[in-house]
Formats: C-alpha cells, sequence, structure tokens
C-alpha cells in the first residue's frame, strides 16, 4: 500500500468539508499536462493543506487520473471540483496558471478521481509528517507498510474507525482499511465508484465513442448503466456502456438493446409502430458494438442479458 501526501487548497477542502454524503472528489490539477503515477487503484492519497497550515485534514481512495476538458470535469462531478460553479473553476484555473481563462474557453487539466474521501474535523487534523518539507508543491510518497507511512496509515485507520456504523458500506475501501486493524500490512480493496468518476472511466474505456454508433462528440456522449442502478445499487464498469444520448435514452426505454451472445445491436419494431419513424435507429440494427480493449471493461453477459429479457420490448 502506498500513500500520497497531496498539497491541497484550503478552500477545496473547506467546501468539501460543509458537504454532506461526498462520494468522490476530483483532486484536480491546473496544469494541462498534468501526470499522476503516485498510486495504484485503492491506494490512499491524504490531504495536507499549504503551508502555514501544515497538517493532514482528510483524504480519499485513488480511483483513476485522467486529462480531461473542464467542461466534462464540471458536468461530470460539479461541488466534487471543491468549487461552486464553472465560473469559479475557470478562475481557479487561471489563477494557478497565471493566465486568463475566458469564458468560452475549455481547458484540458489533470484529474486525480478520488472515491470514498473523508474529512476531517479540526481535532482530527495531523501534523504533516517531519520529513514532509514546507516547500513541496504537489506531495510526497510513503510506502504504507513502514516507517512514517505506516504511522500514516494507522492515524487514519483509527480516524476512520470512528465513522457511524451506517456510513459503511460492505466491499468498500473503507471497510477494507477499518477490517486491516491488527494485519500484518493494510489492505487494498478497489473503492466504489461515484457517478462522475464512473462517466469518465466509462467514457476511456471506450476511446471517448459511443459503443453503437462510432459518435465522437464528447458533450453528447452518456455513461450508460446497462442493468439500472435502481436494481444494481451500484457503479461497475461492465454494467457500463458509452452511448449518444439519443441512444442512451431509447436504450433505458427499451427501444433498443444488445443481444448478449453476439453483442449485435437490436432495434425493437415499436420505435417504428409508435413513431413511424426511426430510419436512423434501423441502420444500426444487427451491427455489432464496439467494446473495450481491456477485457474486464467489456459488458458482463448477465448484465445484457437482464436488460434484453426484462428492459427490451
Amino acid at each position: 500500500m502506498r500513500i500520497f501526501v497531496g498539497v491541497t487548497d484550503k478552500e477545496w477542502f473547506d467546501l468539501h468539508a460543509s458537504r454532506v454524503n461526498v462520494d468522490e472528489v476530483n483532486f484536480w490539477r491546473p496544469s494541462p499536462t498534468a501526470t499522476f503515477k503516485a498510486l495504484d487503484p485503492g491506494e490512499l492519497l491524504l490531504f495536507k493543506l499549504h503551508a502555514p497550515d501544515n497538517f493532514i485534514v482528510g483524504g480519499g481512495f485513488f480511483t483513476k487520473f485522467q486529462q480531461l476538458p473542464v467542461n466534462l470535469a464540471w458536468d461530470a462531478f460539479r461541488e466534487g471540483n471543491g468549487v461552486s460553479s464553472l465560473t469559479e473553476m475557470r478562475q481557479r484555473i487561471g489563477k494557478y496558471r497565471r493566465a486568463v481563462i475566458q469564458p468560452a474557453d475549455n481547458p484540458t487539466i489533470g484529474c486525480v478521481l478520488l472515491a470514498e474521501p473523508f474529512f476531517w474535523p479540526t481535532e482530527q487534523w495531523l501534523p504533516s509528517p517531519p520529513d514532509f518539507k514546507s516547500q513541496t508543491v504537489q506531495g510526497k510518497g510513503y510506502d504504507g507498510e513502514i516507517g512514517t507511512g505506516r504511522e500514516l496509515w494507522n492515524e487514519v485507520e483509527q480516524r476512520l474507525r470512528l465513522q457511524p456504523i451506517e456510513k459503511l458500506h460492505k466491499e468498500t475501501a473503507t471497510l477494507a482499511a477499518i477490517e486491516s486493524h491488527g494485519l500484518g500490512k493494510p489492505q487494498i480493496v478497489l473503492p466504489r465508484l461515484g457517478q462522475g468518476s464512473f462517466r469518465i472511466v466509462i467514457t476511456d474505456a471506450y476511446e471517448r465513442r459511443c459503443a453503437l454508433s462510432g459518435e465522437r462528440t464528447l458533450p453528447v456522449l452518456d455513461a450508460a448503466h446497462i442493468k439500472p442502478y435502481a436494481v444494481l445499487q451500484r457503479h461497475e464498469v461492465s454494467n457500463g456502456i458509452l452511448m449518444r444520448s439519443d441512444l442512451h435514452r431509447l436504450f433505458d426505454e427499451g427501444y433498443i438493446t444488445i443481444d448478449p451472445l453476439d453483442r449485435r445491436i437490436q432495434v425493437s419494431r415499436r420505435i417504428r409502430e409508435e413513431f413511424d419513424n426511426g430510419k436512423e435507429y434501423y441502420k444500426l440494427h444487427g451491427e455489432r458494438i464496439r467494446e473495450p480493449a481491456q477485457a474486464n471493461y467489456r459488458p458482463h453477459s448477465d448484465n445484457l442479458d437482464f436488460h434484453a429479457y426484462s428492459v427490451f420490448r
């Protein structure tokens, strides 16, 4: 288990600390060329305030790093970006870049996506590690199994145990951290994705192209749930597929489905019967969908079965 202590803007922290039921945040970086290779999914990022507030004040479990246009980052995470509006986000980017960001500009930023975040009250703040230099700009990494890193992990684990039991869900990184108490080393469990992170992971998995039509116009692409979220109660990549927004709506309403066996598009005759239209959609009938290169990101057959036999008509 690696731990990364990231330097954090206090305004960003304060906004999140004032919110309730925060399940994900975007710990973004203003540079268009930003990268982040310090953590693997499920490892821990801690928030350390800028000097002179040399305290660790919370953290979250790393999900993914992705460079995104600011409009998409805002649309996916809203206040999860640590700002109250897209205008404020542009202003904050301009402040850090020392440049004016115009209202029509859509700059690219680096997005460190975190799930299951936690924000501690002042009395739980941790002093920065002795070897964390005040001039550090972005952050510092630690091994969570030895030395300072292990001490940090123990402090985090103690604070996570203070959370109300009703906030702890099964199969979460937070619960795994608590249950690792007394074990030889911290346990890594992939965190539960929030809606925004689910959208970004699906968008990236499908290389920003609609799985049905090949459309690449990013603002009209949606991360669709194959089995409805109300049924599954969690965001799973194998239950997601990237679709053009009109196709997404038809999919949700059962006018379009995907054959679980051959992965070909099926278009219901109801479109023609109910609307005396649909030529553009019937052109897709029988076409094979585009699937992610990474096998574990592809739609799970059980989810496609559910949609084909319980939603499609």
